[in-house]
């Protein structure tokens, strides 16, 4: 099935797009700069809460190419100052304002007579910290090389105290260093290869309705109306069976807490039924965390590994399961991996196969449909191996969800950051998806995608309420009602 997602297009793709959807008509490019522009001011005033409230006297730096890219960052800045009364721009063009393109000078006058009492001109940077800077110098039509005297004010710019740094479309020249970039309208690809892009935005301008052709093309980019199922009215006639039962297989005596965190997750997943096979010597003390949760104690390696012996727990319940989570927190005792294997190649249901789990030897073998949720290290254990069933999550600070078989589209996630580089994170994706897959009729590549692109967003949202250090992992959970309810 193809996902609810837009397209990444190459930079000759979206010159021709945008030749087709604008059809030279000024006015029409003029309306989309300033939905641009607006969107993207309010994407930079709602991303610098992760370090704090934006201040009411905050020192914005325009940097201004040229061309539209240069428009866009004139009409963010008009939209901060508006919104930020006591807030003054300074404004450092790269080439001067005399050969600003018409659409761009039209939005330079505009912030102008916005408030032209906090708008100036300067030729170097103060010594003064800013606290946003806007790049809008070069575009995705810019060519290599850049003039020796813009290599030299882009290293300044990179070296002077600013506390945000944000690009239009593209780094310029990928001289700036961005900490984001906002795609305005859609996402280019070369965004994934900047290397100083900072994390990605993508500011969906209405480009990609149904109105306009979409281009067919590998990368596409979730965006968060794939959710909007999970926020709907449920059907009034219903019970628990109808949303899924999800079962977990995971625990050990050195890593008690991932499964717990699983488990938690799945919970919030909306699934009907959540049944979590652990050590037997950990079942009652997670019982008292988590009552929603049928605990069910396995038997023990000497180790405190998951035995071979408990198969039977698993079969004298495997009819009344959807799917099915393996690994979190299993430790890489041999016999406990034996155990997963065997699981593995009887499966009847859906698999969402995690951490320790993700081995050659386990990943490949059987027939039922699967997610795979490597971070690069495991991607790097497991690449070898023969996929084609599975919906393989690589998780980054871009996780992508592709095909096993390296076939199909490659959907990209830009939502989650670094608020989620913490051990556990893992392990509640790996909850999310497994409930989802639970209720969602076994469509693997859905759960897949709807599990990260709900876990980034909840993500995001605990980074604004709280920044990025002083947060753990759990409190991701608190936030995923937040987000269908948005």
């Amino acid at each position: 099935m193809s996902l609810l997602s837009h397209p990444i297009l190459s930079c000759e793709q979206a010159r021709a797009f945008e030749a087709a959807y604008f059809g030279g008509d000024e006015a029409r490019e003029w309306t989309a700069m300033q939905r641009a522009g607006r969107a993207l001011g309010a994407a930079v005033q709602r991303d610098f809460q992760e370090i704090g409230e934006f201040p009411a006297t905050a020192r914005i730096l325009v940097l201004a190419g040229k061309g539209h890219n240069a428009g866009d960052a004139f009409i963010a800045a008009q939209d901060l100052l508006e919104k930020n009364p006591q807030a003054i721009a300074e404004v450092l063009f790269f080439f001067g304002e005399r050969p600003l393109r018409p659409l761009a000078q039209r939005a330079w006058r505009a912030l102008v007579h916005c408030a032209h009492e906090r708008v100036r001109v300067i030729t170097a940077l103060a010594g003064d910290a800013y606290t946003v800077s806007l790049d809008g110098v070069f575009g995705f039509q810019f060519r290599a090389p850049a003039e020796s005297r813009v290599v030299a004010l882009f290293a300044q710019i990179n070296a002077h105290p600013i506390r945000f740094r944000a690009a239009v479309d593209l780094p310029s020249a990928d001289l700036f260093q961005a900490d984001f970039t906002y795609a305005t309208g859609m996402v280019k690809t070369p965004v994934l290869q900047a290397a100083r892009a900072g994390r990605v935005r993508y500011l969906d301008l209405g480009f990609f309705d149904g109105a306009n052709p979409m281009p067919a093309v590998r990368n596409r980019v979730l965006v968060p109306e794939l959710l909007a199922p999970l926020a709907a009215l449920r059907p009034a006639i219903s019970d628990k069976r109808t949303y899924g039962h999800v079962g977990i297989i995971g625990g050990s005596r050195s890593y008690p807490g991932a499964v717990l965190m699983t488990a938690l997750a799945a919970l919030r997943s909306g699934a009907g039924l959540v049944t979590a096979f652990v050590p037997e010597r950990l079942a009652a003390a997670f019982a008292a965390q988590a009552p929603e949760v049928m605990w069910v104690g396995w038997p023990e390696t000497p180790d405190g590994g998951l035995a071979l012996e408990g198969q039977h727990l698993l079969k004298a319940r495997a009819e009344r399961l959807d799917a099915l989570v393996l690994g979190p927190g299993v430790g890489r005792e041999a016999e406990t991996l034996a155990l997963l294997r065997d699981i593995v190649a009887t499966s009847a249901v859906p698999l969402v196969i995690d951490a320790d789990a993700l081995q050659p030897d386990i990943v490949a073998v059987g027939n039922a449909p699967r997610v795979l949720t490597p971070h690069a290290g495991e991607w790097a254990r497991i690449a070898g191996a023969t996929l084609p069933s599975a919906t393989v999550v690589r998780k980054g600070p871009v996780t992508r969800i592709e095909s096993g078989s390296g076939l199909g589209p490659s959907y990209h996630s830009f939502f989650g950051g670094p608020v989620l580089a913490r051990g556990g994170s893992g392990d509640v994706l790996a909850g999310l998806i497994g409930g989802l897959l639970a209720h969602t009729s076994g469509e693997v590549e859905l759960a897949a995608a709807r599990g990260v692109l709900w876990h980034g967003l909840a993500a995001d949202a605990l980074a604004r309420q709280h920044g990025q250090v002083a947060v753990t992992t759990t409190q991701v959970l608190d936030f995923l009602p937040k987000i269908l309810r948005k």
